[in-house]
């Protein structure tokens, strides 16, 4: 049998990293998961993703959308998936039929769930959020206890359990940023308000990845981890070193590789001039896959074992790198970023060159790019397509 083909540009997920992680969250927060997969799984396969998650036994999934919701049942999910942003006029009876917990926020919410469940004849799952402090999605505190009390109403009159309370938090990021502890203490009233008004939830979560892992006292029943789930540090500096492996690796396949003079502009508006004759590779990826042009002149990639800087702009479908000498092979792989093992570039670095967070450039990349998904722990194609092995660092529980 003749080999796969190479693609051109490639984003290989591992989801064995993603097990690993979950099962390493879950170990550590001492808790239930919630594994996050909105936004595509953060760019790295929704359905893929989740099923992964729940190989390693996180029993709950987080999406932001119905429709995000609806995909996961459509492949098959049967566990338990809370989406927490609509709009009026979404679709509640299909996210009741299908067994959804969908999230309220006011009145108008609960009223749209109501007329859903008479309409299906189907009780459904409700999740209450209050605003603790984001000034984002959810009640306010002022509104928390009429939400609440018309949520008890509404499940005495057998419309709906009440499933979990919940809010997210402004800073955990920054342990030490006094949103932190009032947005938690503002939590802990407004579950004091709710248990007064007769609501006996299943759930009641705060801790997203950064809290889960900083913040034991904001752990509660349950924490929702998203970026940590795919192996990437939601507080750069701050996290002890949990092992989480990243499942990303974003590849191409080098296009050329040509000798330049010193004194040669690079690129749209010649930002970097050789200062010296140098070769360089061209590398088939751009904006227009999602590779940030503001890291243009910042970022490096991988080449040959070592770190390429990118030299000029990145531009829609290709990016140059400064070989420095060095003449590899058209065809050669790159790595634009990956485990970061054996000193090679990572989503984090990117972010920090782009001058955005790594949540952002997983997320937004892809494009023209292939998304493959591979399991290291069965797929020998692996040890060709990412920068480095995970080197038998995975839990022996990682097969699926």
């Amino acid at each position: 049998m003749s080999p796969l083909p190479v693609p051109r540009a490639e984003l290989v997920v591992d989801l064995a990293a993603v097990r690993h992680n979950v099962r390493l969250l879950t170990e550590h927060c001492g808790v239930a998961m919630m594994t996050v997969v909105k936004a595509d799984g953060y760019g790295h396969g929704m359905v893929e993703v989740a099923r992964a998650a729940r190989e390693a036994g996180s029993p709950w999934l987080g999406v932001a959308t119905i429709d995000e919701a609806l995909a996961l049942r459509a492949a098959g999910d049967t566990g338990r998936v809370l989406c927490w942003l609509t709009v009026p006029g979404d679709p509640y009876d299909r996210a009741v039929a299908a067994d959804v917990d969908v999230t309220a926020y006011s009145l108008a919410e609960l009223a749209e769930v109501e007329a859903a469940v008479r309409r299906t004849g189907t009780p459904a799952r409700v999740q209450l959020k209050v605003d603790t402090g984001l000034s984002r999605g959810g009640a306010t505190p002022a509104d928390w206890p009429a939400l609440v009390e018309a949520a008890r109403v509404g499940e005495v009159a057998g419309h709906w359990r009440v499933t979990g309370l919940w809010s997210h938090l402004a800073a955990s990021d920054e342990p030490d940023h006094p949103a932190n502890d009032s947005q938690e203490q503002v939590f802990r009233e407004a579950l004091a308000v709710a248990e007064e008004a007769g609501l006996t939830p299943e759930v009641r979560h705060l801790a997203n990845s950064a809290a889960a892992v900083l913040r034991p006292s904001a752990r509660f029943d349950l924490v929702r981890c998203g970026i940590a789930s795919y192996g990437l540090d939601p507080a750069p500096g701050r996290l002890p070193d949990l092992g989480l492996v990243p499942a990303m690796t974003a590849r191409a396949t080098l296009a050329m590789v040509k000798d330049v003079p010193a004194g040669a502009g690079v690129s749209y508006g010649h930002t970097w001039v050789a200062d010296r004759a140098t070769t360089l590779g061209l590398v088939p990826v751009g904006y227009g896959d999602g590779v940030p042009r503001s890291a243009s002149n910042a970022a490096s990639v991988a080449v040959g074992g070592r770190r390429r800087p990118v030299r000029g702009r990145v531009c829609m479908d290709q990016l140059v790198v400064d070989l420095d000498g060095d003449r590899p092979e058209p065809g050669s792989d790159v790595v634009l970023f990956g485990t970061g093992r054996d000193g090679g570039p990572t989503a984090q670095d990117w972010a920090e060159a782009a001058g955005t967070i790594s949540y952002e450039v997983v997320t937004r990349i892809g494009g023209r790019m292939v998304r493959t998904h591979v399991d290291s722990r069965l797929d020998s194609r692996l040890d060709s397509r990412l920068d480095s092995r995970l080197d038998g660092e995975l839990d022996d529980g990682a097969r699926p």
